[in-house]
C-alpha cells in the first residue's frame, strides 16, 4: 500500500508534466544562448582582464551584446530622420551640407555621424550604469604628451571655452575617446577603450581613423594612440559587425 501511494503521489497530471518540460527546455535556451555569447564573444578572446573586473564570461557577453546594440539602434534612428527606413546611398553620404567656422567641408556622412554617436553614448550610459562595475567615461578630453608619457584631462568646461573661441591650435595633440571604461578610480589609465564608428555608406568596414599631417600623431592610428595614452585594449563598436579590435 506504502507503495503504491508513493507512486501515485510522485505522478505528475498533464499540465503540470507540461510546464515542467517548458522549464527545462526553457533553462536549456538559456544555456545555449549563454554558451553562445560566451564563444562569439570578442572582448573575452581580446581583453581578458574584463572575466576578473565582470567576474565571468556571461556579464563581458552580456556588455558586449548590449553596447552592438546600441550602435544598430543608433544606425536605425538616425538613418529614420532622414531616409525613413534605409541607410544612406554613397553619393548622399559624400553630399557636402555645411562648412566648419573654418570653412572646411561638412559631408553628409559627418553628420549623420555626429547624431548617430550622441544616440549611441546615451544607450551606452544606460548599459555601463547596468553592468560596468566600475568608474568610466564618457567623451573625456585629454591631453597627451607622447615624449613624456603624460596625459592629463581636459575639463568639459575649458573644453567647451576653447571651440567657442573658433579656430584654434588649442586642441591639437589632444584625444576624445567615446568611452573609457576604467579599472577602478584612476581616471588616467584605461581597462577597455571603446569608440563607436558609423561607416556611410553602411557597406564601408570600419576602421581607426589615421592621424593626418597636422596632427602630432601623424600616421598612427587613433587606437594606437587611445592604448598608448591610456593603456587597455581600443576596440571599435559599429552597428554591422558589433565590437572588433
Amino acid at each position: 500500500m506504502l507503495t503504491a501511494c508513493a507512486s501515485k503521489s510522485l505522478r505528475l497530471d498533464s499540465h503540470t508534466a507540461g510546464n515542467v518540460r517548458h522549464a527545462a527546455a526553457l533553462a536549456e535556451q538559456i544555456a545555449a544562448s549563454a554558451a553562445s555569447r560566451t564563444a562569439a564573444s570578442t572582448l573575452i578572446r581580446h581583453v581578458p582582464v574584463l572575466l576578473a573586473l565582470m567576474q565571468g564570461h556571461n556579464a563581458v557577453g552580456e556588455l558586449e551584446e548590449r553596447l552592438a546594440a546600441c550602435a544598430v539602434l543608433a544606425e536605425e534612428q538616425g538613418n529614420a530622420l532622414f531616409f525613413k527606413k534605409r541607410p544612406p546611398t554613397r553619393a548622399e553620404c559624400a553630399e557636402e551640407v555645411d562648412r566648419d567656422e573654418c570653412g572646411r567641408p561638412i559631408t553628409r556622412a559627418m553628420r549623420l555621424g555626429q547624431l548617430k554617436h550622441v544616440l549611441a553614448l546615451e544607450c551606452a550610459r544606460e548599459v555601463l550604469d547596468a553592468l560596468w562595475p566600475a568608474p568610466y567615461s564618457i567623451e573625456q578630453r585629454y591631453r597627451f604628451y607622447p615624449n613624456a608619457r603624460i596625459v592629463e584631462t581636459l575639463s568639459p568646461e575649458k573644453e567647451a571655452s576653447i571651440i567657442a573661441k573658433g579656430c584654434t591650435e588649442e586642441l591639437r595633440g589632444t584625444i576624445k575617446p567615446d568611452l573609457v571604461l576604467h579599472a577602478d578610480r584612476n581616471l588616467l589609465k584605461a581597462a577597455l577603450i571603446l569608440d563607436f564608428k558609423f561607416p556611410c555608406p553602411e557597406d564601408n568596414p570600419p576602421q581607426w581613423t589615421t592621424y593626418g599631417q597636422n596632427s602630432v600623431y601623424f600616421g598612427k592610428g587613433q587606437g594606437k594612440v587611445y592604448k598608448e595614452a591610456l593603456g587597455g585594449d581600443a576596440m571599435l563598436i559599429s552597428p554591422m559587425e558589433g565590437v572588433t579590435p
